[in-house]
């Protein structure tokens, strides 16, 4: 925390008594940013120190917790709000051309930002039974509040321009008042936050931003390889890990489970050309798998294709076993007699990495750990809502970064603060005072 020594104007008292502040007091209280105070510290060295440096990064803070949106928003505030600016400790609103200098010098030092969220996540790991058993990851789109440069423009500067964006287009997939669904192209000009949240406490855990354009796969992959270096115990602990359709990777399900093992519950993508409905398992006359990883036995007299029941995993042999439907679900069947399967069928991970995965997509847990995916919708929602992103004023990837960085880590600090407090019950609430 960056502590202010100071002399006290009023008790205690008066500051619990402050109520809506008390959200930025669990912020600053909880954030380990003591080395990043140092160093900047030491960077000012006997420079003047009209505005203190935790003084400083303080006010940044109450500007990502109360949503300003601009340095002069966070300013006007600062002026009216005495309140407020001795809870930053500062004596006097700071100009916005030390604000400029400030931040320049933040991002000179993003790898101790980076450095302060590992350490918020460690503390997750300590404070919150269970964090990490299932993670979430998916991809948000952040226009950005600058122009494209024009292709007959020069590259010189122009502070209305965003040089380090550019264009991306999601496909979305909605459902009419009809019941039927129907896709939606969606264009921005900006960047891509990629995140990976815990999908039960709704809390951030790894993220990157990148232009627009960059593909939610490998971006991907980069995070869980991140995850493995600086938290392989997080890794360890998670047990499932989802994401959309976009995350249909093939590479990306063999890491999760042959490397960490972890079981992928990820949607896939019909990417069958050949027109082909069902495919033969190998090794087998009559069992076959549609492109959902349903798998379906075939009667040897009739033709008609019953679905098989699920048995379960079996991790030595790294196989699905599947069930007879005419032993197992009391189902007639004409062929029974003529059937080359007896009672079960095993089916390997190799016959399809993409299809067959550890979790059986056609099993009723796949169904519910899925689920779980949308809290990195809400953590997403979060950052819309209580952090401004819908409407911003932010050009450029390291402006992009440090911004969504402080969000994050804002929310891991509060999070800590509520479980320290013993407040759980407001564990994901970003607004309510403690």
């Amino acid at each position: 925390m960056a502590i202010i020594p100071q002399k006290m104007l009023f008790g205690w008292e008066e500051i619990e008594g402050l109520g809506d502040l008390r959200r930025l007091q669990l912020a600053i209280d909880n954030l380990p940013d003591e080395n990043l105070m140092r160093t900047l510290e030491r960077q000012r060295a006997n420079g003047r120190n009209d505005y203190p440096v935790r003084g400083m990064w303080n006010s940044i803070l109450a500007g990502v917790v109360f949503e300003h949106k601009s340095v002069e928003s966070l300013r006007r505030e600062l002026m009216r709000n005495g309140q407020l600016r001795y809870i930053c400790g500062l004596a006097a609103v700071p100009t916005a051309r030390a604000y400029t200098t400030f931040f320049k010098n933040l991002y000179q030092h993003i790898d101790q930002l980076d450095a302060m969220f590992d350490e918020l996540v460690k503390q997750m790991q300590e404070l919150l039974p269970g964090f990490g058993t299932r993670l979430a990851v998916d991809g948000k789109a952040i226009e950005s509040h600058g122009n494209p440069r024009k292709e007959d423009a020069p590259s010189s500067v122009d502070g209305r321009r965003d040089l380090d964006a550019n264009f991306g287009k999601k496909k979305i997939v909605k459902k009419g008042k009809d019941g039927t669904t129907y896709e939606e192209i969606k264009k921005w000009f900006g960047y891509k936050l990629h995140l990976i949240v815990d999908a039960d406490y709704e809390l951030p855990v790894a993220f990157e931003i990148t232009p627009a354009s960059h593909a939610e796969q490998p971006q991907a992959r980069k995070l869980v390889k991140k995850l493995a270096a600086t938290h392989p115990q997080l890794l360890e602990q998670c047990q499932f890990f989802s994401g959309d359709k976009g995350y249909d990777d093939t590479a990306l399900i063999t890491t999760l489970w042959d490397k960490h093992g972890i079981k992928p519950v990820i949607a896939i993508r019909d990417m069958w050309k050949d027109g082909e409905e069902t495919k033969l398992v190998s090794g087998t006359r009559n069992v076959v798998y549609n492109s959902k990883g349903e798998v379906f036995c075939c009667c040897m007299k009739t033709g008609e294709l019953s679905p098989m029941a699920f048995g379960g995993f079996e991790k030595d042999r790294n196989t699905l076993k599947y069930r007879c439907p005419a032993t197992y679900l009391s189902k007639s069947c004409a062929g029974r007699d003529r059937c080359p399967m007896k009672s079960c069928v095993r089916i390997k991970l190799s016959e399809d990495r993409r299809i067959f995965t550890p979790l059986a997509r056609s099993s009723y847990v796949w169904k519910h750990e899925y689920k779980k995916r949308t809290a990195v919708e809400r953590v997403n929602s979060r950052l819309d809502v209580s952090f401004g992103f819908e409407n911003h004023y932010i050009r450029g990837q390291a402006k992009m970064k440090l911004r969504c960085g402080l969000a994050l880590m804002v929310m891991l600090a509060m999070a800590a603060g509520r479980v320290k407090e013993k407040q759980m019950e407001k564990l994901r609430s970003l607004v309510k005072a403690a």
